[in-house]
C-alpha cells in the first residue's frame, strides 16, 4: 500500500537535498553502487524499455580518461568526486523488448524509425537519470549532475563498438557542504502549473 513517506524523507529528496559541487574524501563502496542499479532498475520506462547505460567513474585511470572532455568548470569537481557516473542511452535498447515486454511484439514498433528510437532512448534514459539522483540521495548520497562536457568525445571513449550515447554525467558522494551556492530561486505553482 502506498503511503506518504515522513517530512524528513521529504527532507532529504527534495528540500534539504542540494547540487554539490565539493567531496569529502570518502569512498563510495561498490556495494552500495550495486544497490543503487536495484533501486534505479525499477522506475517505470515506457514498455519497460530500459534504454540507459551508467559507466561509474571511479578509478584513477577511468577518471584521466574522462578529464579531457569536461567543460573547465566542471574539471576540478569531477576530479574531485568519489564516482561520476556516465548516464548513457543505448540506441539498441528495442533488441531487449522481447525479454523486458514479452507479452507483444514491441521490438517491432522500434525497427528501421529512427526517429522513433532516439525519441524513446532520450526520454527514458533521462527519465532513469532522474531516477539515479533520487535513489542515490534516498541510499544517502550527494549528487551533482552536470552538463558541460564534450558528449561526442565521452561516447567515443568509454561506449566505443556500442550504440549507446552518453546524455549527461552526475557525481556521487558525500558533499562537502563549503562548496554549495545560495539557493536559487524556484518558481511558484502559478508559473509553470495549471489544474485543467
Amino acid at each position: 500500500m502506498t503511503q506518504t513517506l515522513s517530512d524528513a524523507a521529504l527532507e532529504q529528496l527534495f528540500l534539504q537535498a542540494r547540487s554539490h559541487n565539493a567531496w569529502q574524501a570518502k569512498d563510495v563502496s561498490d556495494t552500495l553502487l550495486f544497490r543503487l542499479i536495484d533501486l534505479v532498475k525499477m522506475g517505470p520506462t515506457s514498455a519497460n524499455c530500459s534504454p540507459a547505460r551508467f559507466v561509474f567513474v571511479k578509478s584513477d585511470a577511468a577518471k584521466a580518461r574522462l578529464q579531457p572532455h569536461l567543460s573547465d568548470g566542471n574539471r576540478e569537481k569531477t576530479m574531485a568526486a568519489p564516482v561520476c557516473v556516465i548516464i548513457g542511452q543505448d540506441l539498441a535498447f528495442y533488441e531487449h523488448l522481447p525479454k523486458l515486454f514479452p507479452h507483444t511484439d514491441a521490438r517491432s514498433w522500434f525497427v528501421g524509425n529512427e526517429q522513433k528510437i532516439r525519441e524513446t532512448a532520450f526520454r527514458n534514459a533521462t527519465l532513469q537519470g532522474g531516477y539515479l539522483i533520487m535513489a542515490a540521495r534516498a541510499l544517502g548520497l550527494d549528487c551533482g549532475p552536470m552538463s558541460g562536457f564534450d558528449a561526442a568525445a565521452v561516447t567515443e571513449t568509454f561506449f566505443a563498438g556500442t550504440k549507446v550515447e552518453a546524455n549527461f554525467l552526475c557525481n556521487l558522494g558525500y558533499g562537502d557542504p563549503s562548496g554549495i551556492f545560495d539557493r536559487s530561486p524556484r518558481f511558484s505553482f502559478e508559473d509553470i502549473a495549471e489544474i485543467a
